[in-house]
């Protein structure tokens, strides 16, 4: 008991600050946006009220169902997209290039792109893809095209690859760490007892590497999700994405309780998708003996 009393200030000397600071600005800012979401809205103001009208609205209007289920699907193809090129990149790096200084080299490559603008990398596709971009002026140069293509701009295709480039980082640092992990002894009793490459990457490297899989799906899906810069840079009419009404609702329509209740919403879809997260990597584990 007296150890406990002695230990007791310095704890709360030491936790209160981040508890504070969590208190602050993480709890209270949510709990005052879930409770904005029930508000009434009267043009110009907005009421304190407890009703579902603004989630009724939600799910009735398709305007934002609409919206929701594409950012979905967009963000769904640009987490497989990062996988299929963060995948092999790290396993590039970390099975097929044997010098460590080079490897490190071609890891911070993939790094160094953080430290840059976001906007400025977003903004690069734009100046590639553009009718007067590299791409078009490759094809016209080459002769493929007579004049310059406005088809790559401004699509649901162009956001896929400008988020694929900005977030497969996310998916290659957890990746990497995973695979680098990996104990060699293992791969080579796969191969000591005449398993292939390929089934030894099937049955011993990828089960062992879920774990990275689905932390870089899980930060990129959650990135691509809220992201609202490249819709509208590449976007286009049909590229409006659930942040994007977010900021109409909070900005131009003064609409604060509807935009409370869509950023609610898209609260409890990104909670779910990280329990579900949670479960499959709790389930996908593997022990190393």
């Amino acid at each position: 008991m007296t150890l406990t009393r002695r230990t007791f200030p310095g704890f709360a000397a030491l936790f209160s600050m981040p508890f504070a600071w969590v208190l602050l600005l993480l709890v209270v800012p949510y709990g005052i946006m879930i409770s904005v979401g029930f508000w009434t809205r009267q043009f110009p103001l907005f009421y304190p009220d407890f009703q579902f009208g603004n989630y009724a609205q939600i799910f009735s209007d398709p305007q934002y169902t609409t919206v929701i289920l594409r950012t979905l699907k967009i963000a769904a193809l640009v987490t497989l997209g990062a996988l299929a090129l963060g995948f092999p990149l790290a396993y590039f790096l970390v099975f097929t290039v044997r010098s460590a200084a080079l490897r490190n080299l071609l890891y911070m490559s993939v790094v160094v792109p953080l430290w840059v603008s976001y906007l400025l990398r977003a903004y690069t596709w734009k100046i590639i893809l553009g009718t007067d971009g590299a791409l078009n002026s490759l094809l016209v140069s080459t002769g493929i095209v007579s004049a310059p293509l406005d088809i790559f701009l401004y699509n649901q295709t162009a956001m896929v690859i400008t988020l694929v480039y900005i977030f497969v980082p996310f998916m290659v640092m957890p990746l990497f760490t995973v695979l680098d992990n990996i104990p060699r002894r293992l791969i080579e009793a796969s191969e000591d007892l005449g398993v292939g490459p390929f089934m030894t990457f099937w049955k011993v490297i990828v089960p062992l590497s879920l774990g990275g899989v689905i932390a870089g799906s899980t930060m990129t899906f959650c990135l691509a999700f809220g992201d609202f810069v490249a819709p509208v840079l590449v976007g286009g009419p049909d590229g409006t994405m659930v942040a994007n009404l977010l900021q109409t609702q909070f900005g131009a329509a003064l609409n604060w309780p509807l935009g409370s209740a869509l950023a609610t919403l898209v609260l409890v879809i990104v909670l779910v998708l990280l329990q579900i997260s949670s479960r499959l990597d709790t389930a996908g584990r593997v022990e190393l003996t």
